[in-house]
């Protein structure tokens, strides 16, 4: 009688892909990650590769990976993985520490030959002891299997092995019971213009798929428990695409052309890519020769009227300070995003920090105060790039918005949203009662400068970097009136605590304890407060996507807790904000700077750490 196969049922499961750079584990990964989103699972990835361009073939410096959680309840790509796809020696002996116990590692056992096992750097022939793998193995001879099916093509080898991601795409999507026809689609839009290598990879893939059914009863298969999801089309969309997106909606709903002067740098650059396709919705996105080009670019584009972006990371910011400065004096509407990596210098450029917080916030000559955000996961990017749009155009400001690599290349599931889910943006542009008696830099009610487009009869004038008089808008020396500007400045980005939501609160209300995080960490922050809760502890929590100003009860919610744990992927720089805030407070660290992001077990762990301490 033929065995039938195991399936275990699960609320989500994670998959990690692993091999050389050169192997596509980001594309198998992001094909698999977009079938599930589209399927109605919600999702969390991180891809996780390495700075080089090409380390040697089969070295462990050479590993690429792609984690994928997937089902109902997800918000991290998951400590663990269930599933780990290890297309040779040195990726599963660099990921297999990954893998959760009873899980399943399938390799390809064509690749584990000698010369494989010693550029992995192993000492002995039997590696799964060697490691200490804590799952079961699936041997399969993938580089065997894809030369086969594609013997008749004419493709020479190297080309052939370039198709192996997508048998193990395959496999793997019958494992998850994924039907055929969404990845093949995939792979025929992304490969429309080569018919024969999409054609390639469509007959390996079914193989991969194929292959599994013939090993059914040596691996378990997995399903995911359905949960009911809000109407809507879905799609998985990472950070950076989301954080594109979110701006070409605040050009549509403020009736501002969009205009981005950037420098390419990873690993914001794909926010130049996304962008300079999308020329038919009236986008102007500029590379220019350098960081300081890019958003010098900017701001001459917000003086004429456009909603002005520069995008960049941690060292194309340093470079930008002093035109970002410009523009707080000017005071000119101007978003920039800065997508956070490992530094300093050139530092981690593939991996994720938070550590360009207090360069965000302080990293400027004089008192130049503007506002900062943060976005909370992949799809929280397009949010928050439009309200980094709306506060810039509606409180005449320069924002910045902080991301990092983790949620800028994570992808998570994505409802696309209705147009009208979405407000009204409303310039503050000179009144027509105004427009006899108007100064450059007279003010409404909160103290906003009013914006007068180039061009409007009657509105000639000139703004810059020099000091203005706060009557006359024209130069000034004069310390009274330096020190009033200053004032004014200052008051004015304060003020938009009035106009941003209240921070919220989550958990237990009357705990002793509560944690908090800012930006990317949220997912892990989250899961963590529920684990702890589990336990029978009581602990509050509370996010932050507005840093400054900061949400208006900021004071009245921490007061209340006789310990603040703030966590945060550096050495301390939204905890000592804080701290300079609020005196008072009793604050402990949870920090973490290794270029990784945070795993939901170290939070559990230092939480019960200072919980057993009071």
């Amino acid at each position: 009688m033929e065995e039938k196969a195991k399936v275990q049922f699960r609320q989500s499961i994670v998959v990690r892909f692993a091999g050389d750079s050169g192997d596509g584990m980001q594309l198998a990964g992001t094909i698999f990650s977009n079938v599930s989103a589209g399927l109605g699972d919600q999702i969390s990835t991180f891809p996780d590769y390495p700075a080089e361009v090409r380390a040697p073939q089969g070295s462990l410096n050479g590993v690429s990976g792609f984690q994928v959680h997937m089902g109902h309840g997800v918000h991290t790509p998951g400590d663990e993985c269930d599933v780990l796809v290890a297309m040779n020696p040195a990726a599963l002996k660099q990921n297999a520490k990954y893998l959760r116990k009873g899980g399943a590692a399938i390799v390809d056992i064509d690749t584990f030959n000698q010369s494989g096992l010693d550029k992995a750097l192993f000492t002995t022939d039997d590696p799964y002891t060697e490691i200490n793998l804590r799952g079961q193995v699936v041997e399969v001879p993938m580089t065997s299997l894809v030369k086969a099916a594609l013997e008749d093509t004419g493709m020479d080898f190297k080309a052939q092995m370039k198709c192996r991601n997508m048998f193990a795409l395959g496999l793997v999507c019958w494992l998850f019971n994924i039907p055929m026809e969404s990845p093949i689609k995939f792979i025929n839009n992304k490969f429309a213009s080569k018919p024969a290598i999409a054609q390639a990879n469509e007959k390996v893939i079914r193989g991969g798929y194929d292959y599994g059914h013939n090993i059914h009863a040596s691996v378990s298969t997995y399903r995911i428990e359905t949960e009911e999801q809000r109407p809507g089309i879905y799609t998985d969309v990472n950070g950076n695409k989301a954080t594109a997106w979110g701006l070409i909606m605040a050009s549509e709903k403020s009736g501002r052309p969009l205009f981005l002067g950037s420098y390419p740098i990873t690993p914001a650059t794909d926010i130049l890519h996304e962008l300079a396709k999308r020329r038919d919705l009236g986008v102007k996105a500029v590379q220019m020769e350098d960081e300081i080009g890019g958003i010098c670019a900017a701001v001459g584009a917000s003086f004429a009227g456009n909603l002005a972006v520069t995008s960049t990371s941690g060292p194309g910011l340093s470079l930008k300070s002093e035109a970002l400065g410009l523009a707080v004096m000017a005071e000119l509407p101007l978003v920039l995003i800065d997508v956070q990596r490992g530094g300093p210098s050139t530092g981690l450029p593939t991996k994720t920090e938070q550590t360009d917080l207090q360069q965000a916030l302080y990293g400027r000559s004089g008192e130049c105060p503007l506002v900062v955000l943060a976005a909370l996961s992949p799809t929280d990017c397009f949010n928050m790039a439009f309200e980094a749009a709306r506060i810039a155009i509606e409180h005449m400001t320069p924002v910045v918005l902080l991301t990092d690599a983790f949620i800028a290349n994570g992808s998570s599931a994505w409802r696309i949203p209705e147009e009208d889910e979405y407000p009204e943006i409303k310039p503050n542009y000179v009144p027509d009662s105004l427009k006899a008696v108007w100064k450059p830099y007279m003010r409404d009610a909160r103290g906003v400068r009013y914006w007068a487009i180039p061009g409007t009869p009657g509105l000639e004038h000139l703004v810059g970097g020099l000091e203005k008089d706060y009557n006359s808008g024209i130069i000034s020396n004069d310390p009274i009136n330096h020190a009033r500007m200053v004032e004014t400045r200052r008051r004015k980005v304060e003020n938009v605590a009035q106009d941003i939501p209240e921070l919220q609160l989550r958990g237990d209300r009357d705990a002793d304890t509560i944690i908090v995080g800012w930006g990317g960490t949220y997912g892990h922050i989250l899961d963590a407060v529920r684990a702890v809760r589990s336990q029978g502890k009581k602990l509050a929590m509370a996010q932050f996507r507005y840093i400054n100003p900061l949400p208006k009860n900021t004071a009245d919610v921490l007061n209340r807790f006789k310990t603040v744990i703030v966590a945060e992927l550096n050495d301390g720089q939204f905890a000592s904000y804080l701290q300079s805030k609020m005196p008072a407070l009793n604050i402990c660290h949870i920090n973490k700077v290794q270029g990784q992001p945070f795993m939901v077990q170290e939070i559990v762990n230092e939480i019960n750490k200072v919980m057993e301490d009071e």
